[in-house]
């Protein structure tokens, strides 16, 4: 026996009728069956080789526990003879087991192993192990556990029976009746204890294991419902169990709905199931449902975060364990991240966006590759796009700061991206982000880590990126400068990048130095005295550098440094001695600039310009400001003679030119004159005349600042006469006989007056803008008239005005550099540094360029010379004049231009009133007429004073009435406003932004302009909206009547103004009223793409409510119901539509190019509308005509389409001009015929009518053009703008195809319809339709270009049209016969296109060439795509090849090419049948 085999003596043998008793007090009163079953008990595990009963510690187990589990199985196993015998043993068995575990220590003792290491040493653990009595003792044991719940807390495992109870239960080998112990199991944990019931759920996977059942998970749902404390080892028993798919969305549907319920800190424990738990089927469900029902309070818990020790896991708050636990759950799910951005992709309000939102967006960035760059696009969309505020990411810094600071690297990684982001919006977020960290984490580390960042931001190329950054570290520097000193050391290394900064970031730099100086000027530490120590040093050195681009870096430091430290309204931090200190180290800083400026005129103008720019802003200290007005004392003796009478005291000539005193508005009461002739002559005073416009401008702003804002004690300047040369010069006769040194200064003399009139516009006209009290009413009136007149003294205008500003002075300037070509001093140094102004040597570059057209131009005139009939022997002997050397430089004189340009005027289509003088005297002035500037003047335009935003409110001088319209002297003011309108087109052309250009290209190109900022140009053109449409409708009004002004009052107005000799004038009033009514068109365009104007809803609405017509015509919006109510945005859009709708009705009886303007406007209104409205589908387009619109921006769109066809039907033609009216407006008919395609009801119907039917009936020969508008309805379309119609219709029907592409793709993995499928394939057919007809066109029209495009767009076509295939090949079973004959219309396109080839080839087409190989591949491809489709769907016999005649366009056979090489022209071609028989081999073929 095994008894036998033990060191220790063993006990007496067991028997059948004994056992050992056992070691615990003998209860007093028992039954008689107790001991007997207890007895029966004992001698049945003796007989298995237990022994019971061991007085040295638990029962004695054999050593081979199977042999002993195995023998009880077999002794309790039932057998047919001894059913009853056996069912009574194990019932003996088991009543013997209850009754000796009755006592505490004998269940702790069956319950208690030999070896500590081993559990299956227990005799209750081999017990569980025997299938016969498991169910009976495992009862058995759960129904002890009651008697067990109340036990001390923190007691162990071998003192805790109940554990023990429970732990014995775990990983069995088998659990013989599960259904029964698990219902007996969930009995007894209903009524468990805390402690416990925790214990027995969290065990339940290594209790019951696979044999899970509904009841479970209904069971722990009901729990957790009871008490939401017993969630974790819930969660845990879910996720080990091996739930099925029903029973593991209901135990998903059990975590979800606690969400809103459980307690925070058990959040993360929750979060992790759920994500852990996600499948494709339900992760849309549980991501949707944690974004809408966990919530962030944001509020910071800084004392978690104290107990953290070194090389132990982050202990976080509540809210960073559970964005812990996202992030761990969100790294290695993808479809996680897949779903999450998708989700939010699908936001488009700000309201919809919580902090949750946020961060998932950077939690899934913190993880990093592969999805980082897609975290990053979607964060700048939505950032873009408004909906992520700044208030949401301040939640998420502000409320976790210990988990931000562990990932700080990911927020700094974040915002780099979104500062080096085009967008303006997405820099100021990126900026935003580096602000909250730097205010939220003040520690070294973090503010070294952000510091670090901005420096290198500071190094890009990237101009806007550079700029946000150093704007963000002035705001910086203001707020915190004595907590960024200690990092100077940091942000000196701006400093090495300060040569490639604007003048603007430049300002920025020294701004951000300055207030670092000063905030460390009023420290006592002296390594914070050494920044302004260095700063000065760095500044002394670039102001004494010999180059210009270092003096200019000195000089905005030194008056940066004077505007922190010479502040007067600042509050001083530190002593008056050390202010004293303060003020003359000042001093003598700007007394060592302008010595060093002294030999640089550009120096001494920034310097003079920047200090003007600092007192416009604020008031410097008084020692200043008396150094400042000692040296412009000096202005009067330098640039002012004195007047006796109105006359000049001394009127001796210089180098040999005489002068006279030109505009003089003051009359003989002036004291002084501006004596530039003087100057000018003088060469060693010429220079001065360089630093007038800058000097005078600090001059103005000095006087402006001490007296109030009134300019009073220098308003003779605005009206004293300019001292010039005499009018004389500038005949043909005095021009002759100057010698190259005087022309010069001709040249230069009007160059000066021009800029210092500028000026005088920009000083003066802060005195009627402001309106702030300091002058007199009277004093107004005179200023406001001298203003206008001096506009005039600028203003010239011409019979044939272009896009370009000219003026008088200009005009002159103009002539006088074309005929004598100078280089003229530059007086605004800056304009290099504007975005749109190209480098001095990019500028010669354009100019050689500008010559050799100009020569070609010449040379193409000089053929045609050759042409004409030879002169005559007194043309040869005729002595040239002035006026053929003006037509030699390029410019047309008046006199020629009515002579040799009869036609009517692309702007208004009628000649220009007024004659000129036959013949020109020496004695005369010439009305020369620019129709632009020559590139010798423009290419050094950037060099004028530009004139600043403040002058724009001349604007709003004339106030005209309806009834007042024709007065003249409003009439003779059109061309001054004209002059204004066109500079505020060039402004707001500068500052609309790089992706927001409007759909056509507009207007002038920018020129020079200026200094300023969005801010100033949107703050003075807040007045100005009411004046535009002033000048607008009155414009309008004049042009529809048609009344002309006497040349008479034109000349005597600019006589007024003191311009010299104005008899030749001739002037145009139809051209300026077109011209007035464009530049509104195109500064309202502008107007609406700015940036302020979506920031500020309420400058918008200003905008919108100043076009309005007097009365709205419901009627024609009748699908719009309900109207919207006056006052609202709808409203205001449907008012500004039709006020432009109104001017285009007009404008068609008199001007394309006006109609034109207004179309686009009107495009550009319908895009506002639907940007700030409400985006329109393309359903609602399609339901159009069958239906009523719903919503202003489908009815918008319809009326927009009906405008464009109203242009493209108008007869613009005048049948006496051979089509020239629309000769060079072929881009703008193009535009015009895209947007009614694009507004159409249904685009694809209407492409079809126009290329199938319209198109075929136009001609391209001229000859035919007098009946060519009498083909078809559209006038438009004629061989001046054939091309235009033909290219616009190949890319329309491309875009068409393109879109289908996308729309079959996306269908081909679903269940399509057959009605869908069905309707697709007809909207290929009829892309199908729309190109063969477009490329046959080229058998009837033999043009190269026709050729070209055919090829071109031929090739691309059939590239998109391969992308179908895979849908054709899914339904052509269903659609065989429509899916053949869309193949077999195509192939009619193709054999055009292989014939078009082959004849460019022929021909050495050397336009045409470079497009075919592409367009070939594509052929090929189509081939055999076509061949697979047919093949692989079981219908071979529809396609067979063959060989083809060589034909050309017209279809006759080229005989050169017939038969000569069987191998090399046997082309291989398709040909399809619908089942039937085959097509001949020259009907339909198709050739790669």
């Amino acid at each position: 026996m095994v008894f036998l085999s033990r060191k220790k003596p063993p006990p007496p043998p067991p028997s059948s009728s004994s056992a050992p008793p056992p070691k615990f007090p003998q209860p007093q009163k028992k039954s008689t069956d107790e001991p007997d079953a207890v007895e029966k008990m004992t001698a049945i595990l003796a007989e298995a080789g237990c022994t019971l009963n061991n007085p040295y510690g638990p029962p004695c187990l054999p050593s081979d526990l199977h042999a002993f589990r195995r023998h009880l199985t077999t002794r309790f196993s039932s057998c047919s003879a001894e059913r009853d015998s056996v069912s009574d043993l194990r019932s003996v068995f088991v009543a013997g087991f209850s009754s000796y575990v009755q006592s505490p220590s004998n269940l702790r003792r069956v319950l208690s192993t030999c070896s500590s290491t081993k559990r299956d040493d227990s005799l209750v653990r081999n017990l569980l192990l025997v299938s016969p009595i498991q169910l009976d003792l495992q009862e058995t044991l759960l129904e002890k556990l009651p008697e067990y719940f109340d036990v001390v807390s923190g007691c162990s495992l071998e003192e805790d029976v109940a554990r023990l109870i429970i732990n014995h239960f775990r990983w069995l080998d088998f659990i013989a009746n599960p259904d029964v112990f698990t219902d007996k199991l969930m009995e007894v944990l209903s009524i468990s204890p805390p402690h416990l019931k925790k214990e027995i759920i969290g065990s339940l996977p290594e209790i019951i294991g696979d044999h899970i059942s509904r009841a479970v998970v209904d069971s722990l749902e009901k729990m957790l419902q009871e008490d939401s404390s017993v969630v974790v080892p819930v969660l845990d028993s879910f996720s080990n169990l091996n739930l099925d798919d029903q029973l593991q969305e209901q135990a998903l549907t059990v975590a979800i709905s606690c969400i809103r319920t459980i307690d925070a800190e058990h959040m993360p424990y929750l979060l992790r199931f759920l994500l852990l738990a996600a499948t494709q089927a339900n992760v849309r469900r549980i991501i949707s449902q944690i974004r809408q029902q966990l919530k962030f309070t944001g509020i910071s818990q800084p004392c978690a975060s104290q107990n953290k020790l070194k090389g132990k896991a982050p202990a976080y708050n509540s809210e960073g364990s559970i964005l812990h636990a996202l992030r761990s759950s969100l790294r290695f799910k993808n479809i996680l991240c897949q779903e999450i951005i998708k989700d939010l992709n699908g936001l488009e309000k700000p309201r919809d966006f919580k902090v949750i939102d946020i961060w998932l967006l950077i939690l899934m960035y913190m993880n990093g590759d592969p999805i980082r760059k897609s975290i990053e696009k979607i964060f700048k969309k939505k950032v873009v796009d408004g909906c992520i505020q700044e208030a949401l990411l301040d939640q998420c810094i502000c409320g976790n700061k210990e988990f931000v600071k562990d990932n700080f690297g990911s927020f700094i990684s974040l915002a780099e991206h979104l500062l080096s982001s085009k967008e303006e919006k997405a820099r100021e977020f990126g900026s935003h982000i580096y602000t909250r960290l730097f205010e939220g984490f003040a520690d070294n580390y973090s503010r070294q880590e952000i510091l670090g960042a901005l420096v290198t931001h500071v190094g890009s190329d990237n101009k806007f990126e550079v700029s946000s950054v150093l704007e963000m570290m002035t705001v910086l520097v203001k707020k915190y400068a004595q907590q960024l000193l200690p990092f100077s050391s940091h942000i000196n290394g701006i400093l090495d990048y300060l040569e490639g900064f604007t003048v603007e970031n430049l300002h920025k730099v020294y701004e951000v130095f300055s207030l670092l100086a000063l905030s460390a000027r009023a420290s006592p530490d002296s390594f914070r005295s050494s920044v302004s120590n260095e700063l000065m040093m760095i500044v002394r050195k670039q102001i004494s550098h010999p180059e210009l681009k270092y003096q200019k870096m000195g000089l905005v430091g030194t008056l940066r440094i004077v505007s922190s430290l010479g502040d007067a309204t600042s509050v001083p931090d530190c002593s008056s001695s050390q202010q004293v200190s303060d003020c003359g180290e000042i001093l003598e800083l700007l007394k060592t600039s302008v010595d060093s400026c002294r030999q640089s005129n550009l120096a001494l103008i920034i310097f003079y310009d920047e200090f003007a720019a600092i007192l416009n802003q604020k008031l410097l200290q008084p020692e200043i400001m008396e150094w400042i007005g000692k040296h412009l004392g000096e202005f009067e003796s330098l640039f002012l003679a004195d007047l006796d009478n109105g006359e000049m005291a001394n009127k001796s000539s210089y180098s040999g030119l005489e002068g006279d005193l030109w505009m003089n508005l003051d009359g003989s009461i002036s004291p002084i004159c501006l004596n530039i002739l003087a100057l000018a002559s003088s060469s060693s005073e010429s220079c001065c005349l360089q630093i007038l416009p800058s000097n005078f401008l600090l001059l103005s702003s000095v006087e402006r600042l001490t007296n109030g804002g009134s300019l009073a004690g220098i308003d003779a300047l605005l009206g004293c006469p300019l001292h010039l040369p005499s009018s004389k010069y500038f005949a043909a006769a005095g021009w002759q006989s100057l010698t190259k040194k005087q022309r010069e200064i001709l040249s230069l003399s009007l160059y000066y007056a021009a800029n210092w009139i500028r000026e005088l516009l920009n000083a003066f006209s802060s005195q009627i803008d402001k309106r702030d009290g300091c002058i007199s009413q009277a004093t107004e009136k005179d200023v406001t008239t001298k203003l206008l007149m001096r506009l005039r003294n600028l203003m010239y205008v011409h019979a044939t005005l272009s896009p370009f500003k000219a003026s008088f002075l200009e005009s002159l300037l103009n002539n006088l550099i074309t005929l004598s070509p100078q280089s003229l001093p530059e007086l605004h140094p800056y304009s290099a540094t504007s975005q749109h102004t190209e480098h001095p040597e990019r500028k010669n570059e354009k100019r050689k360029l500008q010559d050799d057209d100009a020569s070609q131009r010449k040379g193409n005139m000089k053929n045609k010379f050759k042409k004409s009939k030879q002169p005559s022997v007194d043309e040869h002997l005729r002595q040239p004049t002035i006026l053929d050397a003006f037509k030699k430089a390029g410019v047309v004189t008046s006199q020629t231009q009515l002579h040799e340009n009869p036609s009517p005027s692309s702007l208004d289509g009628r000649i220009a009133s007024g004659s000129m003088h036959e013949t020109c005297s020496g004695d005369e002035s010439l009305s020369v007429k620019i129709p632009q500037l020559s590139p010798a003047l423009a290419a050094q335009r950037f060099k004028f004073r530009p004139l600043l935003p403040q002058c724009l409110s001349i604007l709003k001088f004339p106030k005209v009435q309806s009834q007042n319209i024709r007065n003249p002297e409003y009439k003779t003011e059109l061309p001054l406003y004209l002059y204004l309108l066109q500079d505020l087109h060039t402004k707001l052309d500068s500052l609309v932004p790089p992706g927001k250009l409007l759909p056509f290209k507009r207007g002038s190109p920018p020129g020079n302009l200026g200094r300023f900022k969005l801010v100033e140009l949107v703050s003075q053109i807040k007045g100005l909206f009411p004046s535009l449409r002033m000048h607008l409708n009155t414009a309008m009004s004049l042009l529809i009547k048609g009344e002309e002004t006497s040349q008479t009052i034109w000349r005597d107005e600019f006589a007024k103004a003191g311009n010299p000799n104005t008899s030749n004038i001739v002037v145009s009033d139809s051209l300026i009223y077109t011209m007035v009514c464009k530049e509104v068109l195109l500064c309202f365009s502008k107007m609406l793409t700015l940036p302020g104007f979506e920031t500020d809803k309420s400058l918008l609405l200003d905008l919108l409510e100043a076009f309005q017509p007097t009365d709205i015509p419901v009627d024609s919006f009748a699908d719009l119901q309900p109207f919207p109510s006056p006052g609202t945005k709808d409203y205001l859009f449907i008012g500004v539509y039709c006020f432009y709708e109104d001017i285009l009705n007009n404008a068609c009886s008199f001007s394309f190019d006006l109609a034109f303007e207004c179309l686009l406007t009107l495009q550009l209104v319908v895009t506002s509308a639907q940007k700030y409205i409400g985006k329109v589908s393309e359903e609602v387009i399609k339901k159009r005509c069958v239906g009523p619109i719903q919503g202003l921006v489908p009815s918008l769109h319809a009326k927009l389409g009906t405008s464009a066809e109203k242009l493209l039907r108008h007869e613009w033609i005048d049948e006496t001009t051979d089509n020239k009216g629309l000769k060079n407006k072929g881009e703008m008919v193009q535009n015009i015929l895209r947007i009614y395609l694009e507004t159409s009801g249904s685009t694809s119907d209407l492409l079809d009518e126009l290329a199938c039917t319209i198109l075929p009936q136009a001609s391209l020969s001229k000859s035919t053009g007098e009946d060519d508008a009498h083909d078809h309805e559209f006038p438009t379309l004629c061989s001046a703008t054939f091309r235009g119609w033909y290219k616009t219709l190949h890319e329309e029907n491309l875009a068409i195809l393109n879109k289908l592409v996308k729309v079959v793709s996306s269908e081909k993995r679903q269940n399509c319809q057959s009605e869908a499928t069905e309707a697709h394939l007809r909207d290929i057919q009829k892309t199908v339709n729309v190109i063969v007809s477009l490329v046959n066109l080229c058998r009837s029209h033999d043009k190269v270009t026709i050729h070209g495009m055919a090829i071109k767009y031929g090739g691309k076509y059939v590239d998109s049209f391969l992308k179908v295939f895979d849908f054709l090949e899914a339904h052509i079973q269903d659609h065989n016969e429509l899916v053949i004959q869309l193949v077999k219309d195509l192939q009619k396109a193709t054999r055009t296109l292989q014939t078009l080839c082959s004849e460019a080839k022929g021909m050495k087409q050397t336009a045409i060439t470079s497009k075919i190989p592409a367009t070939k591949r594509s052929l090929e491809r189509f081939l055999f795509h076509v061949k697979a489709l047919l093949h692989t769907t079981s219908r071979g016999s529809n396609f067979w090849m063959g060989s083809l005649k060589h034909k050309d366009l017209r279809g006759q056979i080229v005989s050169s090419q017939a038969y000569v090489d069987n191998e090399t022209d046997e082309v291989e071609e398709e040909t399809m049948s619908g089942g039937e028989d085959p097509m001949e081999a020259d009907e339909l073929p198709l050739s790669p």
